[in-house]
C-alpha cells in the first residue's frame, strides 16, 4: 500500500495528499518533488492540505532527503493556507504554534471535519491517485 496518495481537487492551486500509516522515504520524496514542481509552476502562493489516516510517523531518514528539505523551506514563502486534517494531537499543536511564527495561514481539523477543510480551501475532491 502506498503511504502517500495525491488528492485531485477542482482547484488547480490547491495541492492535497492523504498520508496513511508510516510514511516511507520514497513517498516523502515523491510528495516533495510534486510540491517543488508546484512552486515552480505557480507565480502566486498555493494552498496545501494533508489528510492523515492512521498516521504512524515516518521512516528513519525520510525527512533528510534533499527534495524534502527544499520543499519544506520553499513552503515558507510559497504556501498561503496550510491545512492539516486528522493529525496526531502533538502535530496539530506544533502546527498551530508554527502558524503564529511563520507566514503561513495554518489550520487543523479532525478527520470528521474534513468537509470544513475543503470549504475553507474553496475546493472539492475530484479523485485520489496512487
Amino acid at each position: 500500500m502506498d503511504t502517500v496518495r495525491r488528492i485531485t481537487l477542482d482547484k488547480p492551486d490547491v495541492y492535497a495528499f492523504e498520508i496513511m500509516g508510516k510514511i516511507s522515504s520514497d513517498a516523502m520524496d515523491a510528495m516533495a518533488k510534486i510540491m517543488n514542481d508546484a512552486f515552480d509552476k505557480h507565480d502566486e502562493k498555493i494552498d496545501m492540505m494533508l489528510v492523515f489516516i492512521d498516521f504512524d510517523g515516518s521512516e528513519s531518514g525520510a525527512l533528510l532527503d534533499g527534495d524534502v528539505i527544499s520543499s519544506r523551506f520553499r513552503s515558507l514563502t510559497n504556501v498561503d493556507k496550510y491545512v492539516v486534517v486528522g493529525a496526531p494531537q502533538s502535530a496539530s499543536m506544533m502546527l498551530e504554534m508554527f502558524g503564529k511564527l511563520i507566514p503561513v495561514d495554518a489550520h487543523t481539523y479532525e478527520l470528521s471535519e474534513i468537509e470544513q477543510a475543503y470549504e475553507l480551501l474553496g475546493a472539492s475532491r475530484v479523485s485520489t491517485t496512487l
